[in-house]
């Protein structure tokens, strides 16, 4: 499997900068996202927290997820749109964690996964009836119902505060992804709009939810 400069570029960058954080204290707590932070106006935490990484294996998973979907989406759009895609999904993922946890001051996080869900989010809109075989499922299954079981599990996790995850920036990364590639993709209206449809359920729910005080 060929891979695209930019995404070795982006795995790069993310090793490099999660191996600084942690083996440094120091420049790990300057660049995490923080609420508190942010609120005193540290708004490069927004960017900088999503190269940093809690251990290796939060590295490995998200830089393994990014290997398999970033080409599909440089190939369909380009580099530069998958770059906006990226960045993108990751500011909008932090965005929303930090709508919901803004008078949590001591809230943190750190990681790629807004912006990787993002990059998968868009490449199941783009190729929604990609194969995508998950352990410990013996079967592959569709992209776009595992998009949509995907950002279910999220507001599920959201609702319950499951884990130490970032399930509202992972569902942030997915409206970011979703957004973007439709503007970018205009096409995608005429010939997957069933799916564009489909894949917007979760993100309706999410609305109606918070909407209802149920979030």
């Amino acid at each position: 499997m060929s891979i695209d400069f930019i995404t070795i570029l982006i795995i790069a960058a993310n090793v490099l900068i999660s191996l600084k954080g942690l083996n440094d204290f120091s420049f790990f707590e300057k660049n995490k996202f923080n609420i508190g932070a942010v609120r005193r106006g540290e708004n490069t935490r927004f960017l900088s927290s999503g190269f940093l990484h809690v251990d290796y294996m939060h590295l490995f998973f998200n830089m393994f997820t990014l290997y398999f979907f970033a080409d599909e989406v440089i190939n369909y759009l380009g580099q530069f749109q998958f770059l906006l895609i990226y960045f993108g999904s990751l500011i909008v993922g932090n965005l929303l964690s930090y709508y919901f946890h803004k008078e949590e001051y001591h809230y943190s996080a750190v990681g790629a996964s807004g912006a990787v869900t993002g990059v998968l989010y868009s490449a199941i809109l783009l190729e929604p009836n990609m194969q995508l075989m998950i352990i410990p499922i013996p079967f592959a299954i569709p992209g776009y119902v595992f998009g949509i079981g995907y950002l279910l599990y999220s507001i599920y996790g959201m609702k319950k505060s499951l884990g130490n995850i970032g399930h509202d920036a992972h569902f942030g990364g997915a409206i970011g992804g979703y957004v973007l590639t439709l503007i970018m993709a205009t096409w995608l209206f005429e010939t997957h709009l069933t799916m564009v449809l489909l894949l917007a359920i979760p993100i309706v729910i999410l609305y109606v939810m918070h909407k209802t005080g149920k979030l």
